[in-house]
């Protein structure tokens, strides 16, 4: 399992190096239960189907996303609009569309555009019941967090 969760971590690290110009620091990732997942104030969500299926989420409060449009666009937001909700998406569409490429070798996939979510406390629910989900927080700016959320189930369909 750890040959697909690595490329998650370091794609997600080098889009926020190269596209934003941040230093993001991985913590510790750990496995949570599909029903006990609560969003923050907005996520993006990718999915992917093909040798593997499953789903690549970024999630993070309303304040982070802000700041990460601010910096994206040169220009000043101070409600969540659709720049904001722009940028997250294509955020996660960097990372998703970077990913597929690393593991493209291992595995042939299909990525589906961005969906975005929003609501403060916003719950994920995860269909099936084979994929584990993996939680993935990094640490971005002075104190502020975000996760990122991967589902991968290997199924070798082409």
């Amino acid at each position: 399992m750890e040959q697909y969760i690595k490329p998650f971590i370091d794609v997600c690290m080098e889009v926020f190096k190269q596209f934003i110009g941040c230093e993001i620091t991985a913590k510790t990732p750990y496995f949570s239960e599909k029903d006990s997942l609560g969003g923050g104030d907005i996520s993006a969500v990718i999915g992917f189907t093909g040798e593997a299926r499953g789903a690549v989420i970024i999630s993070m409060q309303k304040g982070v996303s802000i700041k990460l449009t601010d910096i994206l666009t040169g220009s000043l937001h101070t409600v969540m609009d659709d720049d904001v909700l722009d940028a997250v998406g294509e955020i996660v569409n960097i990372i998703a569309g970077n990913v597929k490429q690393k593991l493209e070798e291992a595995m042939k996939m299909v990525i589906s555009l961005p969906t975005i979510v929003q609501g403060a406390g916003h719950i994920i629910k995860w269909p099936g019941n084979q994929a584990r989900i993996l939680c993935i927080p990094f640490k971005i700016f002075e104190n502020d967090m975000f996760t990122l959320l991967v589902a991968i189930e290997v199924t070798g369909a082409r």
